[in-house]
């Protein structure tokens, strides 16, 4: 399964995509008030959720969309996002679901992503940065498209954190001669335990507040502002 030979199996990529759809939908169904969605609101959040990490590393990597190329990529999204509709009143309570679905989607993506560009030749680097894109970049596109915060960009989140270790794991497990499907399985394994240990123990990143001290500290005097 190395080089050139390697592909993911049809089944194991539509889990990933049915798994996203799901989540996206549990996701979706928990607003209330004025953004509360209709159901096809839900529907497409959770189909983006689904096919979003595959379309973007597709797009980065320059092939054809694998969710263009069979019918079973939209119809697994769609009807994991119907499934995840259902499931959102008796779960509505379980957020540990929805984050456990969601680790286990990052890992997931961010795996094949890895995986698919270091079969290509792609060098160490950019392969990371593949899987890393391809894992967050759903949960991207479903918070721009109902503008909310970008939530791999704020304090607490770790979104990027696990994705690119556990991408770092694959392509270094990749590097010493592991068999890419093994190395992939402990990439997605490291990526979902992080994100899941950093929701469960509230673990983040220090924030920045380097720009916030240097606007208190010119404000007060403490240094010279420089006019022209």
């Amino acid at each position: 399964m190395e080089g050139t030979q390697f592909t993911i199996p049809l089944w194991l990529e539509l889990t990933a995509v049915g798994l996203g759809g799901v989540q996206g939908a549990l996701f979706a169904s928990g607003f209330r008030g004025e953004r509360r969605l209709d159901l096809l609101g839900v529907a497409i959040i959770g189909t983006l959720i689904g096919l979003g990490g595959g379309l973007i590393r597709d797009l980065l990597l320059g092939l054809p969309p694998a969710s263009l190329q069979s019918n079973w990529y939209l119809v697994t999204a769609v009807v994991a996002s119907l499934v995840g509709m259902l499931l959102a009143a008796p779960l509505q309570r379980l957020n540990a679901v929805i984050v456990g679905l969601d680790a286990l989607v990052i890992g997931l993506f961010g795996a094949f992503g890895t995986s698919k560009a270091l079969s290509l030749g792609v060098p160490f680097v950019p392969a990371v940065m593949v899987g890393a894109c391809a894992a967050v970049g759903g949960g991207v596109l479903r918070d721009v498209l109902m503008s909310l915060p970008v939530s791999i960009m704020h304090v607490g989140s770790l979104y990027a954190v696990a994705a690119l270790t556990g991408c770092l794991v694959l392509a270094g497990l990749h590097e010493f001669g592991v068999p890419i499907a093994i190395a992939g399985i402990v990439g997605a394994a490291v990526t979902t335990l992080i994100r899941w240990l950093a929701v469960i123990f509230d673990i983040s990143l220090p924030e920045q507040r380097m720009l916030y001290r240097r606007k208190v500290a010119t404000e007060t005097g403490m240094i010279p502002i420089v006019r022209r």
